[in-house]
């Protein structure tokens, strides 16, 4: 408690899958304190073809600014895709600053606070960001085939897939879709036990990733070097 308010920290992630997946990683590291917060996208909201409205993000940002008055908001982070460049993605998160609190300094890096006043809060809220990335670019579901940790053989032979399609005069998905593909075969034939395959929809695919990240932690591992840089990130919130 701060002046009778009580202290919290906000991560804004992109998705609700991504949120089950930073919830997991921050019971992990054995985080507390810190409200997971997922981007509400609206019908009316103009998606670019990175698929996030700069809008959508103001309106979580407005948010905070209001439940600021009421709760000592010490930390916010957001957390999005690197997609093919984090730069374009870190250019949205400024905008949605620059339209919410106006007259502050940009986020020039990631990992590294900036400090945004506000009239509607006594003391400056600390912000960062992160982009969910392997080797500089891709989403959560390229993040999640590089820490799978269990043997991944249907999956992985979706690469027989792609080289049947370009030999048969057909282009080859895109490496996102690929990921997801991936993925959806890694939980659906891979890692979906004799039991789950009675519920698979529910247990065994990203429309049940909820379940996914509550009860089949072992599939993935925590210990890979691909999540350090997220785990820095997600420490300065401790």
């Amino acid at each position: 408690m701060i002046g009778g308010l009580e202290v919290s920290n906000r991560l804004i992630v992109e998705s609700k899958n991504d949120k089950f997946f930073i919830q997991a990683m921050v019971k992990y590291l054995n985080i507390s304190n810190v409200d997971i917060l997922e981007i509400k996208v609206t019908e009316n909201d103009y998606l670019d073809l990175d698929g996030l409205s700069v809008v959508s993000l103001e309106r979580e940002l407005k948010t905070i600014e209001a439940d600021a008055q009421k709760s000592y908001i010490n930390k916010v982070g957001i957390i999005l895709d690197a997609d093919d460049s984090y730069l374009k993605n870190l250019h949205k998160i400024n905008e949605a600053l620059a339209k919410v609190f106006p007259n502050n300094q940009k986020i020039e890096k990631i990992n590294y606070f900036t400090a945004i006043h506000s009239i509607s809060f006594e003391d400056p809220i600390q912000i960062a960001c992160y982009f969910v990335n392997v080797s500089g670019i891709g989403e959560l579901e390229k993040l999640l085939k590089e820490i799978k940790a269990k043997d991944s053989t249907y999956a992985d032979c979706l690469g027989s897939w792609q080289v049947c399609l370009q030999q048969n005069g057909k282009n080859p998905v895109s490496s996102k879709d690929f990921d997801k593909f991936w993925i959806s075969n890694y939980l659906r034939f891979d890692t979906c036990s004799n039991r789950d395959k009675k519920q698979s929809e529910r247990k065994c695919s990203m429309s049940g990733f909820s379940y996914v990240m509550t009860e089949k932690l072992d599939i993935w591992n925590f210990e890979h070097p691909a999540l350090n840089e997220l785990k820095e990130f997600l420490k300065l919130f401790d």
